[in-house]
């Protein structure tokens, strides 16, 4: 097995007197893509902010490619190869698709261009270019989130709950995108979602958690015979 991109062990983060993060340990490769499950308010969004830097933890440790990063800035974190699609999608809806493409390349020199592997990953894109991102329908502006998250080429890419709200047709798609980046095998995928059937395609590893902690993890494919669906269910 190869090293892991990600290693996370014994995470512990509270908000104020709560205690958030319970030893939350879990690990994210190359190729792969690890998905994150678990009911509403069990503390996944956190961990994606903890990943982040947006919210501190208090104790345990984080390691992008074998150095760590559990002190570092969230911008540091960006520059050291890590992409993040938030829950909402939180795109700038008063600048263009372009505009938001761009800012995926903000630390990078103004002449860097937009990468046109970007347009075929998600060819809507390209014919709204010069399109206000909040004129996009919510799977459109799914779609721009991740490319604008891809866009510095990240060794590390998560996502928070991607199909939140959008249409059926737009899943396939971007379920598509994901498996297709985990199989050029130069990228790890750390993957939140509520929709099981979509975790369960997607999923080589999984990881449940509940009141902060991880109940369960395994392989993808063990997902049903381990009784996943069950433990999430609501």
């Amino acid at each position: 097995m190869s090293n892991p991109v990600l290693n996370v062990q014994n995470v512990n983060q509270y908000y104020g007197g709560s205690h958030i993060l319970r030893d939350v340990s879990l690990k994210a490769t190359l190729g792969k893509v690890t998905v994150i499950l678990g009911r509403n308010g069990v503390g996944k969004t956190t961990l994606l902010k903890s990943l982040m830097g947006l919210v501190p933890i208090r104790t345990g440790s984080m390691e992008l490619d074998g150095k760590p990063i559990h002190n570092a800035t969230p911008y540091e974190r960006a520059r050291s190869g890590i992409g993040f699609v938030p829950q909402g999608r939180e795109i700038f809806a008063r600048l263009t698709v372009e505009e938001n493409l761009r800012m995926g390349l903000a630390y990078k020199t103004a002449s860097t261009p937009i990468p046109p592997e970007l347009f075929d990953l998600f060819p809507v894109l390209k014919q709204m270019l010069h399109r206000r991102g909040g004129d996009l329908s919510g799977g459109q502006q799914q779609q721009l989130a991740i490319a604008r998250a891809l866009a510095a080429g990240p060794k590390l890419l998560i996502l928070d709950e991607p199909t939140e709200g959008i249409q059926p047709s737009i899943i396939k798609d971007i379920g598509r995108v994901i498996r297709m980046l985990a199989d050029r095998g130069n990228m790890a995928i750390v993957l939140v979602e509520q929709y099981y059937d979509f975790a369960r395609e997607l999923a080589d590893d999984y990881v449940v958690m509940e009141r902060g902690s991880v109940l369960a993890s395994g392989l993808g494919r063990d997902m049903e015979v381990n009784g996943v669906r069950q433990m999430v269910a609501i």
